[in-house]
């Protein structure tokens, strides 16, 4: 039976085993989609990605990305960590960015010293959420219409809505009512307050995922879609760090950055396991 190379890896955080973990397996050209399922099935990891060949020939490689249950158009910690991985295998950029196709297209990513980031793609959906909407998010997070002090839509691929509350210490203390909000994946962000919160960070981030409201440790794909919308809301300076992960005991930052036409979504990328899988 073939063996791939196979890397476990924390992204959004430079401490091992407080960010995202990301499963990534390479020389994947040979496995079918059911293969592919499976092994995301068992690495029960939120995603795992495949790296091939290409087939835009612009593109460096081709990442496919699954969770336990489907297949993914785009999501944000997958791209950093299947990048590094490539990059630590030994493979280098056509150009001076590395071009990573997936099921969004193109999608660029570059070094930023220690760090990678990727360029934030075009929302699929954006603008305001029916007032409807609004009240159904605040129900489902236990608070009153009014605590959601702004919503839209932020989906470059998973299907994210986001609502902004009043502070930090709100949102970490929200408990999230999957019953209430089934269909919907959603994020919350709330501002840092400076003499109580620090300066560490600028924004607290929390992401549910799925009808048993799973949340999510860092997201890379929520991260970039509110940064799109905050900043160009002038909710947000064009240059900023999110914290997400802290309900769960992580410590994620996500550091973006606006420049020219272009949002960078970024942050550190550890390796934890670095070896091989049978298939």
């Amino acid at each position: 039976m073939p063996q791939l190379p196979f890397h476990q890896v924390d992204v959004f955080s430079a401490v091992p085993y407080k960010g995202n973990p990301l499963a990534v397996v390479a020389d994947a050209d040979g496995l079918s989609d059911a293969q592919m399922q499976a092994i995301a099935n068992w690495t029960n990891l939120s995603e795992t990605t495949f790296l091939s060949r290409p087939a835009d020939p612009a593109a460096d490689y081709r990442v496919r990305i699954f969770t336990p249950e489907s297949e993914l158009p785009f999501a944000g910690h997958p791209t950093l960590g299947s990048c590094h991985v490539w990059l630590a295998l030994g493979h280098r950029p056509k150009g001076a960015e590395v071009i990573q196709e997936c099921g969004v297209g193109l999608v660029r990513v570059r070094r930023d010293g220690t760090r990678l980031a990727f360029a934030a793609p075009p929302l699929r959906r954006s603008g305001e959420v029916a007032p409807d909407l609004v009240a159904q998010i605040a129900r489902s997070i236990g608070l009153g219409a009014d605590a959601v002090k702004a919503a839209q839509w932020t989906d470059n691929g998973p299907g994210w809505v986001a609502a902004m509350l009043g502070s930090r210490t709100e949102l970490l203390a929200v408990r999230f009512d999957p019953s209430l909000l089934p269909d919907t994946k959603l994020g919350l962000v709330a501002p840092w307050d400076k003499a109580r919160d620090g300066d560490e960070a600028q924004f607290e981030v929390r992401a549910f995922v799925g009808r048993r409201g799973i949340e999510d440790p860092v997201t890379g794909s929520l991260n970039a879609g509110l940064a799109q919308w905050l900043i160009g809301a002038g909710l947000a300076p064009p240059s900023y760090v999110a914290a997400q992960g802290a309900a769960l005991g992580r410590a994620g930052r996500v550091h973006v950055a606006k420049a020219g036409d272009d949002i960078w979504v970024g942050g550190d990328v550890v390796v934890g396991i670095a070896g091989t899988i049978t298939v």
